[in-house]
């Protein structure tokens, strides 16, 4: 998978890989066509869906890299006031290049996930 992204984003995986697998002490995985996840948890709504996922993943898009966060990003709110620059959505952290964000606050939020 990573031979088909740029150049750039392979050596950003590459450091994500290795920060990911430190935090979770589990080995990457491809969890679908395009999400690299490390870890299982399950998940139930309360409209009765459930399903599984990685604890920790990202995806190494084109646009940007997108790091989950299954609980949200709400709950992140000083450690992203000093991140740098991303932009986020409910779950999702949308960071251009790993070098516009301080990757030791991006820890401490996949520690605390």
């Amino acid at each position: 998978f990573l031979t088909s992204v740029s150049l750039q984003r392979q050596a950003e995986a590459r450091q994500l890989i290795e920060l990911m697998r430190t935090v979770s002490g589990k080995e990457a995985q491809m969890w679908g066509p395009s999400i690299i996840g490390f870890g299982t948890q399950h998940y139930k709504y309360s409209t009765g869906r459930e399903g599984d996922m990685p604890q920790l993943g990202f995806s190494p898009r084109k646009a940007a890299i997108t790091v989950y966060f299954n609980e949200g990003s709400d709950r992140y709110g000083e450690t992203l006031a000093k991140l740098g620059k991303y932009k986020t959505s409910v779950s999702c952290l949308y960071i251009n290049k790993l070098a516009d964000i301080e990757l030791e606050g991006l820890r401490h939020m996949l520690e605390s996930s």
